[in-house]
């Protein structure tokens, strides 16, 4: 049933989170890591609307669009070990995950970097006849570099098979929104004025995600070229660090309540239950499973060797 393994995504995600969380200070994972607790829908919703062979590239708080495309947990929890049996052999850490054989092809620090990325993806499926679909998230600070605005207009012009994913939750780092864009920008008119077709959803609303997904791929596919949605989320941690920073009086009194009160997992058990599309126990056994598959990643990357130190300067540059 769809409905229960879109629960089970999201829940596994937010387990996979708050167990980084909860180890981080044990001082093992030594890369930054950037959480995307409270933000499960997004990625659960959209790849949920792919195909195997589609496309996915992210960006900083990527952990949960690397897992719902199906990348490899085991090898995602090595690699924020720094491990050898890390899906980047332990050198990249949290913000450089890959798996090709998932169709996770990239994510990267850089703020912007990936969406430049993506079009070439795109691009050069569309010049091999391949069927696939590539998609891009990023989050709301992406939208303000250039190359946010001449990807756009690529895409547009070669009419590319891709999507591009804003997940809007309201911050880059400590600064919100006013302080960085216009209070009459509209990111929807930017994409339509590119000529490219745009939408909004709730970024914390599952089947929302998913039923705006299903659209902009089906799209893509048929050749109608690139789609922008936004979703509206919001991150419950800190920017970067496994930490709350709610000490911090960077949020408005009252903010952080409203949006943890529409917790994604929260709201779609709830529906499921009142919906009929699952019971309690059902549940249960689910939550129970995603704990023993993170407990046994955890084991897998806290077993897996360190990379030799002859490997130490292998595959850092190309060539």
């Amino acid at each position: 049933m769809p409905e229960l393994e879109r629960y089970r995504q999201m829940a596994r995600i937010r387990e996979v989170e708050e167990r980084i969380s909860a180890l981080y200070g044990e001082w093992e994972m030594r890369c930054p890591v950037h959480l995307c607790t409270g933000q499960e829908a997004v990625p659960v919703g959209f790849c949920a609307a792919l195909s195997d062979g589609d496309k996915v590239l992210g960006a900083h708080r990527s952990h949960g669009h690397y897992l719902a495309k199906g990348g490899d947990l085991n090898k995602m929890l090595a690699e924020l070990y720094g491990k050898a049996d890390g899906c980047s052999a332990g050198k990249g850490g949290s913000m450089h995950l890959v798996d090709l054989e998932a169709g996770f092809i990239a994510a990267t620090p850089v703020i912007g970097s990936t969406i430049a990325i993506a079009v070439g993806v795109a691009f050069a499926a569309l010049m091999r006849g391949e069927d696939t679909v590539t998609v891009n998230f990023f989050g709301d600070a992406a939208t303000e570099e250039g190359i946010f605005s001449e990807s756009l207009a690529f895409a547009a012009l070669k009419r590319l098979p891709m999507v591009f994913v804003c997940e809007n939750n309201l911050y880059s780092c400590f600064s919100p929104l006013e302080v960085r864009q216009a209070p009459e920008r509209d990111l929807l008119a930017i994409a339509r004025a590119n000529g490219i077709a745009a939408a909004s959803g709730n970024g914390n609303d599952v089947d929302d995600v998913h039923r705006l997904a299903v659209e902009a791929v089906a799209r893509a596919r048929r050749g109608g070229g690139p789609t922008l949605l936004e979703f509206a989320t919001y991150r419950w941690r800190e920017h970067c660090g496994p930490n709350a920073d709610t000490d911090i009086p960077y949020r408005p009194p009252g903010e952080y309540e409203h949006w943890t009160g529409r917790d994604p997992v929260t709201a779609y058990r709830r529906r499921l239950l009142a919906g009929d599309h699952a019971t309690e126990e059902a549940l249960a056994a689910i939550d129970a499973g995603v704990v023993a598959e993170v407990d046994d990643a955890v084991r897998f990357a806290r077993q897996s060797p360190f990379p030799a130190p002859e490997e130490f300067a292998t595959d850092v540059h190309a060539g």
